[in-house]
């Protein structure tokens, strides 16, 4: 199964390509689901048709859906709830404020990366498009399993060593303990979410089955948010193999005005090339009408994609490099572009066998080889468009005489 993944600043027009891309390939005869995270979804707007929480047939080998976080609460969350609501009246709170209590920050993130991963799993269709939120929503999407990992590993450990053998059956006897711990229902249900997102950063970075496609419009703000977006892409070991400059002006578009806008878009367009190659960029103009509806959005995939399938994977490169340069000195070099024009600070850190690497407000944890889990890390910088990082074989420790 294939997965590609559409994001970029809000308004660029992701939602559009994306929805051109599914059409593309259902009518090539790829059984094709198309999905949005956005919490304001605009997908169903974009086929001129309703779509819900569960796949709409849209066309021929063609599916849509937009996730939506109250539904699956109710499916997959509602014991949790239940248990903070009552814990909430306990302490004398009722109303609103227990029902909110029982949506945790980041739950539309976590429930949309449930569903690629077990789309994935079912291998009900051959594409999934997936049309993200906007660039910052998409990144803080995919800093989720690592952030709910330890917490996922926390609550497992309590549970086995601490909540089952000591504490349940001693609320058995203390009244008011009892309505504070949780049934082993709850546990269930909060194991089995963060249990639906476990290997979803392995699926997003295997290259062979999922890249995302930047969009963008040739603007300065746009472009640097996209900047912006490949750095921490790379960061995350995610492939980007496609850039695409969205509603641009064409040439037969004449009169003053409209030469000085084309004239900044020449310029910006100059610039993205020259900045994001060697990644493939296609130019998509701005159409003469709404691009709305089946008709349409055949148009824009017919430009998108110009005779090439859109499963193809345009681009590859490796985003880790390690290299050996003498006995006991090692490089890492990680492909972070963009760190040193957007002036983001990189930051390195070392404990035992893992690094973690920080680029502005986004941290990966890396899990070093065992050949490098005995060294130091010696020093870092960066490097034409590379974090260069030197290991050194540990000094061992003196010993008194």
């Amino acid at each position: 199964m294939r997965n590609i993944v559409f994001t970029g600043k809000g308004g660029v027009g992701k939602t559009s390509i994306a929805a051109a891309t599914a059409v593309k390939a259902a009518s090539m005869g790829y059984r094709t689901l198309v999905i949005s995270t956005d919490p304001a979804h605009s997908l169903g707007d974009s086929f001129d048709i309703e779509l819900g929480p569960s796949p709409v047939k849209i066309a021929e080998n063609l599916y849509g859906q937009e996730v939506s976080v109250y539904g699956d609460l109710n499916l997959n969350w509602e014991i949790v709830r239940e248990h903070f609501a009552h814990l909430m009246e306990v302490q004398g709170i009722q109303g609103i404020y227990v029902e909110e209590m029982g949506v945790l920050p980041g739950m539309e993130e976590l429930f949309s990366l449930s569903y690629i991963k077990r789309y994935n799993e079912s291998k009900e269709y051959d594409l999934l498009v997936v049309d993200c939120a906007p660039t910052g929503e998409t990144l803080r999407l995919l800093s989720l399993p690592e952030t709910f990992g330890w917490m996922l590993k926390l609550m497992r450990n309590l549970e086995k060593y601490v909540v089952r053998p000591v504490i349940r059956p001693l609320s058995k006897r203390v009244g008011k303990l009892h309505d504070l711990v949780p049934d082993t229902d709850v546990y269930d249900q909060v194991d089995h979410l963060f249990s639906s997102i476990e290997g979803i950063i392995e699926l997003l970075s295997d290259s062979t089955k999922t890249t995302v496609r930047l969009v963008m419009n040739p603007e300065k703000m746009v472009i640097k948010e996209s900047m912006r977006a490949l750095t921490y892409l790379n960061l995350y070991g995610i492939t980007v193999d496609q850039v695409i400059i969205n509603r641009v002006f064409m040439d037969e578009v004449d009169g003053q005005y409209m030469k000085e806008w084309k004239e900044i878009q020449h310029r910006y367009i100059d610039q993205i090339e020259t900045s994001f190659a060697p990644v493939p960029i296609t130019k998509v103009p701005l159409f003469r009408r709404e691009v709305l509806g089946l008709e349409m959005l055949k148009q824009v995939g017919e430009v998108v994609y110009d005779g090439k399938n859109p499963l193809d994977i345009f681009y590859h490169e490796e985003h880790v490099d390690i290299k050996k340069i003498s006995e006991g000195h090692y490089v890492m070099k990680l492909r972070l572009p963009f760190v040193f024009d957007n002036k983001m600070e990189a930051n390195v850190v070392q404990i035992g066998d893992s690094l973690t690497v920080r680029i502005g407000n986004y941290q990966k944890g890396v899990v070093l080889p065992l050949f490098l889990a005995g060294m130091r890390v010696a020093e870092a910088g960066y490097e034409e468009k590379w974090l260069k990082i030197d290991f050194r074989k540990k000094e061992p420790a003196a010993t008194a005489s």
